[in-house]
């Protein structure tokens, strides 16, 4: 099972956080499982981060986190 704090959170570069502080933090687990479906779809379209795309193996983690239920 994956956790935010151990599998998520490690996912968002300091660089990601300080770019989406308009939109929400990208290291507090409320306002990542409010938003996970956006930052899922952005992750998978690659659009997200802004300057370089996600490994599949980072989304398949942060989609697994999302299927799981968002555990802490």
């Amino acid at each position: 099972m994956t956790s935010f704090a151990s599998d998520v959170a490690p996912l968002f570069r300091d660089q990601d956080v300080a770019a989406m502080t308009f939109m929400f933090d990208l290291h507090d687990y409320d306002d990542v499982r409010d938003n996970a479906d956006d930052i899922l779809e952005a992750v998978v379209a690659g659009t997200m981060p802004c300057d370089e795309s996600w490994s599949d193996a980072k989304v398949e983690v942060f989609r697994a986190w999302v299927d799981e239920g968002f555990p802490a």
